[in-house]
């Protein structure tokens, strides 16, 4: 594990798992839960990638990232794709509960966006960043409202991955010699094209600690009768994500609603309304075949499903600032650090939030001598 000046790893011991997260190593372990900031990663990563705004947060906050079961250096305990992504949200309030953290600013990624959602629907949080989540409909095979496509969710989970990039996981493949290559995926979906970055063979080394084990990445299929002949199974990663497992709308409604901000780039491959991750898509551009039309797949629109759910989360009382990042992927925090940092630091109450509308300025005008 490749770990950068001033982080270190440690296992937490919980009643279910044994979990690894990263500290600073200057960090106060009794800083106050307003103070404390917690990262949690998205599918096909770890840890790992959350380094550098690790790093660059204020000396005075408590920042800790958790690796999710079957990545990073957590252990690799199978998922059970039927309870959506609680087996995670439950991982993680174990960990925070055995650390002494009785409520945290949460930071999701992608999955891990989804995984905090969860979160909040059963325990306290002061705050909840959102950058690229998963929808809170799940990713694939529902329309704008929510309402799936199909009985059985086809054409999600599982059966999505592409069996050559799982290959090339469990070998730990660190070429960038074919498309599905790990490196190849990182530079064509996690970030926009034109993003370099000299700790590239950290993120790709995040990746690989993914566990292809059975219960794990990507987890198993069924056969359908509905297009494309596939259905998500009962577990492993990509069907925590399958319509029928999860649906974290809800959140719109809870009684105590924290602050949320909701960041995400307007180049991202992966969380879009047109999402080269989304077999539905890929069947209207004519890559996956016999696509049956837009009536019967149409593509799922992601960003707009969550922007609806949180317009309800706002329109119902709570606080939502939404940052979108022109020409920017998959991964805000690592192609635009400076605007991520200080909107999370606004978000958490570290910094104040600029007023909207912007006050009136006045121009005072000093002699040379004052």
């Amino acid at each position: 594990m490749t770990l950068f000046d001033g982080i270190a790893a440690r296992t937490v011991e919980t009643p279910s798992l044994a979990v690894n997260i990263l500290e600073r190593t200057a960090d106060d372990p009794e800083t106050s839960p307003e103070r404390t900031v917690v990262f949690v990663h998205g599918n096909l990563a770890s840890s790992l990638l959350w380094q550098e705004i690790m790093q660059d947060l204020p000396g005075d906050l408590r920042v800790i990232a958790v690796d999710l079961r079957g990545f990073g250096g957590t252990e690799n305990a199978p998922v059970d794709a039927t309870r959506g992504l609680r087996d995670y949200s439950d991982d993680l309030h174990a960990t925070l509960t055995a650390l002494g953290i009785p409520a945290a600013h949460l930071v999701g990624w992608a999955m891990g966006g989804g995984v905090i959602m969860q979160y909040a629907l059963e325990h306290p949080a002061l705050s909840l960043t959102l950058q690229s989540p998963v929808s809170p409909y799940g990713f694939g095979g529902t329309r704008r409202d929510g309402t799936r496509l199909t009985d059985d969710d086809a054409g999600t989970g599982a059966g999505s991955a592409n069996p050559d990039f799982v290959d090339r996981l469990t070998a730990k493949d660190t070429t960038d010699e074919a498309q599905t290559s790990p490196r190849s995926v990182f530079r064509t979906s996690y970030v926009a094209p034109g993003y370099t970055s000299e700790h590239e063979d950290v993120w790709v080394e995040s990746m690989l600690t993914t566990s292809t084990a059975t219960g794990n990445y990507p987890g198993d299929s069924v056969s359908s009768e509905n297009w494309p002949g596939f259905a998500p199974g009962g577990i492993g990663v990509l069907n925590t994500m399958a319509p029928k497992h999860f649906d974290v709308s809800g959140i719109a409604d809870l009684p105590d609603k924290p602050p949320v901000l909701w960041v995400h780039g307007t180049a991202d491959a992966i969380v879009s309304d047109a999402s080269f991750f989304d077999l539905n898509h890929l069947g209207a551009l004519g890559v996956v075949p016999e696509w049956p039309g837009e009536e019967v797949a149409p593509a799922q629109p992601m960003v707009s499903q969550t922007r609806d759910v949180l317009a309800r989360y706002a329109a119902n009382g709570g606080v939502v600032r939404e940052l979108a990042l022109d020409g920017v992927g998959h991964s805000a925090h690592l192609e635009r650090p400076a605007e991520v940092r200080r909107a999370l630091l606004q978000i958490i109450g570290y910094v104040d939030m600029p007023a909207d509308p912007a006050p009136p300025t006045e121009a005072i005008i000093l002699r040379s001598a004052d």
